[in-house]
């Protein structure tokens, strides 16, 4: 996991901070959870501080100094700071002093994992601190062949939108390109700011997601010490079917 999250985290936040549609599943699994909730991959809060704000105490770890960052301060601002705590680490191999109720990896961020050996050792680090009734959640994307099939490379205009700090108008670009053999996506953000003067900025983030399969899912579940839950197709918690957008798995610890 190579991702150099701080490059494009001052972007976050005018691409996502607005999306709200799977925070009643969270709030739904916190109000399960008896003990403190820990997200993983927490990025600029978007998730954690909706949480807290709903007062519940609320751990976030991610790698980024950046994100970690914009996260306090947004936190400080909702004045929630005092039901937050944050941790710059790695998924991988994180040790904290404490055991929760609930762990989530929200949209996608445990494909930055990209070998079976990282995947098994951020579940490995899950169960360490799950307590004996606590919840996984993670929440993944389902690999549709013919999402994977457009996945050739090209040049996707993904969004606009204006940053207030320095009225810079920001244009999102990206490209995908798939590696079956390796269940790999490689992927290249391009964000172009054009300021008020008419000066262009481009900053190119490129990284590597995986994408797992359901059963592969449920089998390195499994060997990490989980018993499946559930699996939904949605933020609503809709059946996991052929059609499902999402793939959402959900785990307990084995004891």
């Amino acid at each position: 996991m190579t991702v150099d999250f701080d490059r494009f985290a001052r972007f976050y936040d005018g691409e996502y901070g607005a999306f709200d549609a799977d925070l009643a599943l969270y709030r739904g699994f916190a109000e399960r959870a008896e003990g403190p909730i820990l997200e993983l991959g927490c990025g600029t809060g978007r998730v954690l501080l909706a949480l807290a704000a709903a007062g519940f105490d609320v751990v976030g770890l991610d790698t980024s100094a950046a994100m970690i960052e914009i996260a306090r301060a947004k936190a400080q601002a909702l004045g929630v700071s005092d039901r937050v705590h944050l941790v710059q680490g790695d998924m991988r191999q994180f040790k904290l002093e404490r055991r929760f109720g609930l762990i989530y990896c929200a949209i996608n961020s445990f494909m930055h994992l990209e070998t079976r050996a990282d995947q098994l050792a951020a579940l490995g680090c899950c169960h360490r601190h799950l307590l004996p009734d606590g919840l996984l959640v993670l929440d993944l994307f389902p690999p549709h062949v013919e999402d994977l099939a457009n996945d050739d490379g090209r040049l996707i205009v993904q969004g606009t939108w204006q940053d207030p700090t320095s009225g810079a108008t920001v244009i999102k670009q990206y490209t995908r390109q798939v590696d079956l053999a390796e269940q790999t996506i490689h992927v290249q953000f391009f964000y172009d700011e054009v300021f008020p003067d008419r000066t262009l900025r481009r900053t190119i983030a490129p990284f590597t997601m995986r994408y797992l399969g359901r059963f592969e899912a449920e089998l390195l579940l499994e060997k990490a010490g989980f018993a499946l839950e559930a699996i939904y197709g949605s933020w609503e918690m809709d059946p996991f079917v052929s059609e499902s957008e999402r793939m959402i798995l959900v785990a307990s610890p084995l004891s």
